[in-house]
C-alpha cells in the first residue's frame, strides 16, 4: 500500500451494503475490471474516517484501498492483514519489511507494488539509490549481511519455493534471526506473492503521486 496506516478498522465492522455508482467526474480507472467504485458518502463511517486519514497523511487515498472498497468485508480483510504484516511487533524493522516487499514485487514484475512500496522504501531509508537498486537488482545494493541473507531467502522463496530447505532457514539463524523472525520473513514474502498477483491480475494502477516522491 505504500505508507503506514493506523489499524483502526477492526474485524467487527458491519458488512453492510454499499451504494455503487459510476463516477460523475473523469477519475482515472483504478483497475481493468468494470466494478464501480462506491460513493465515499455511502461507506460505513469508520471507513470514511480511514480514507480521510489517508488523505490527511498522504494527500490521496491509495488506489489499493479504492479497489477494495466495493466490498466492505474485502476492504476490512485487506487493511487488517496489511497492517498486521507490515506494522505488528517484529524483529524485522518496517524498512526491512519494505525491502522484502520491493524485492518480491521486482521478481514478480508487479507495477503497482513496485511503485507504491518503492516510494515508501525511499522515504523510510532516505536513500533513493537503495530503493532503485532493490527494485532493479537487490544484489547490487549496499546491504548489511543480515539484510542480504533475508533478501536471498525471500528471493528464493518467491522464485523456487519447492527448493527451500532447512539449510536456507539455518542461513537466517546464522545471521541472527530467531525462528519467530524467520516466520515473519516468510509471512511478509508470502503476503507480497499474493498481493502482486492480485494487483497484476486486475491491472491495478498506482497513484501518480508516488512516482515523483522521495527522490
Amino acid at each position: 500500500m505504500g505508507d503506514d496506516l493506523t489499524p483502526d478498522l477492526t474485524s467487527d465492522v458491519l458488512a453492510e451494503g454499499s451504494v455503487l455508482h459510476h463516477a460523475k467526474s473523469p477519475i482515472a480507472r483504478v483497475t481493468a475490471l468494470d466494478i464501480p467504485e462506491p460513493d465515499r458518502a455511502a461507506l460505513e463511517s469508520r471507513k470514511q474516517s480511514y480514507f480521510a486519514k489517508c488523505e490527511a497523511k498522504l494527500g490521496f487515498v491509495p488506489n489499493v484501498l479504492r479497489a477494495h472498497s466495493f466490498h466492505p468485508e474485502k476492504l476490512d480483510t485487506f487493511i487488517n492483514l496489511y497492517n498486521h504484516i507490515m506494522f505488528a511487533d517484529s524483529e524485522l524493522s518496517e524498512l526491512e519489511r519494505e525491502m522484502i516487499a520491493v524485492v518480491v514485487s521486482s521478481i514478480n514484475r508487479c507495477f503497482y507494488c513496485l511503485v507504491a512500496h518503492g516510494e515508501t522504501l525511499r522515504a523510510l531509508s532516505g536513500n533513493p539509490r537503495l530503493g532503485e537498486a532493490l527494485a532493479m537488482n537487490y544484489r547490487a545494493a549496499d546491504l548489511r549481511p543480515k539484510q542480504r541473507a533475508m533478501l536471498d531467502f525471500a528471493a528464493k522463496l518467491t522464485e523456487r519455493p519447492a527448493e527451500i530447505t532447512e539449510a536456507d532457514r539455518q542461513a537466517l539463524r546464522d545471521q541472527g534471526f530467531s525462528d519467530a523472525g524467520i516466520w515473519d520473513v516468510v509471512a511478509t514474502t508470502s503476503y507480497y506473492a499474493m498481493s502482486n498477483r492480485m494487483a497484476i491480475g486486475v491491472e491495478m494502477q498506482p497513484n501518480p503521486e508516488y512516482h515523483g516522491r522521495s527522490r
